[in-house]
């Protein structure tokens, strides 16, 4: 297949990446979205694998068939509650994927005459992707309580991270002063993004891990970005951006209606911290469930209803619940908002 017929490929599966986000902004539509994202994708993989220099299909295939059978078992068997699961795994492959592609390609032409852009490029994927994998890792244990959602603190723990992120820097300005010993150096900063990654996350409490899970959506799009730009696979950088991005702007939306900067969930930690009332008095009075029926029985006869998601939404992770309340009050004539 010539180039030209694969980038017209690319495009196309560029814009219906693009639509397919648009799409997803809407209850209404996130599904048929979901679907145009899916089909872009299709588009796009089957460009590559008809691009010149793939020359046997048989490691592709084996792959291929492996990793759909493993994806349509574990997604037709997971709950709808344990979604958020679900996408810290997706998050974590999709980083360990692009640092496995930053470290093959150099592995497979180590040259120290590479473009100074295609080293800071592979730098850059092996570090994100290291980073998101373990990070992501951690976040699927606290929300499936495999590990203890608590934060998880010691003394100097900033310091040592800052130290890791700074020692990260130097591989790579280290790496492009001498390309010649740029390999190691590579293989040293995955084990550091690897570290790095789980002392990240483990300070932040299991009710914040839905921002975080967001954060590392945007670190898996900036890896495979990077990644993109490693294999000069341009629908890679293009999705890679738009996955990055999203992120991004969605991390913000979450850190608002949490009243929490954006800054805060990168540096300080957030959720460690204990408040004022549990480093006080006990807790007064007895905490009373409510169903999504008793609910309804309170709000029957609202004609109109506003339903506002929160911070405790997240910590009760009743987000199915309220929808339930939301389809009973609109069975009896309600608006609901």
């Amino acid at each position: 297949m010539s180039s030209v017929l694969i980038d017209l490929a690319y495009i196309v599966a560029a814009v219906l990446f693009i639509f397919g986000l648009k799409m997803l902004g809407s209850s209404r539509t996130a599904r048929n979205g979901n679907r145009l994202s899916s089909l872009g994708m299709l588009v796009a993989v089957a460009a590559t694998l008809l691009r010149q220099d793939i020359v046997t299909f048989e490691w592709i295939l084996v792959g291929g068939l492996l990793g759909a059978a493993i994806g349509a078992i574990a997604a037709y068997r997971v709950k709808m509650t344990s979604m958020p699961e679900m996408v810290a795994l997706f998050n974590g492959f999709g980083g360990l994927a692009s640092l496995l592609v930053g470290w093959a390609e150099w592995h497979r032409n180590p040259t120290p005459e590479a473009v100074l852009f295609t080293l800071v490029a592979t730098f850059l994927a092996v570090i994100i992707g290291g980073i998101t994998f373990t990070g992501s890792m951690v976040a699927f244990g606290k929300l499936s309580e495999r590990i203890s959602g608590k934060p998880m603190l010691f003394e100097g723990q900033k310091l040592v991270n800052g130290l890791l992120l700074g020692l990260v820097v130097l591989l790579i300005v280290a790496g492009v002063m001498n390309p010649s010993i740029a390999y190691g150096l590579i293989l040293v900063a995955i084990l550091i993004a690897l570290v790095l990654g789980v002392l990240a996350v483990i300070p932040i409490g299991g009710a914040d891990m839905p921002v975080v899970i967001s954060l590392l959506n945007s670190y898996s799009g900036l890896a495979a970005c990077a990644a993109g730009f490693v294999i000069t696979n341009k629908v890679l950088i293009v999705a890679g951006a738009l996955v990055g991005a999203s992120g991004i702007i969605l991390t913000q939306i979450m850190c608002k209606a949490m009243n929490r900067s954006l800054a805060n969930v990168l540096f300080s930690g957030f959720g460690a911290a204990p408040s004022k009332q549990a480093a006080g008095a006990a807790v007064q009075g007895e905490a009373k469930p409510v169903s999504a029926d008793d609910a309804y029985y309170i709000l029957e006869a609202a004609r109109s209803v506003v339903i506002v998601p929160g911070y405790g939404m997240a910590v009760a992770q009743a987000q199915h619940a309220v929808r339930e309340l939301g389809e009973l009050l609109e069975a009896n004539g309600c608006e609901v908002k």
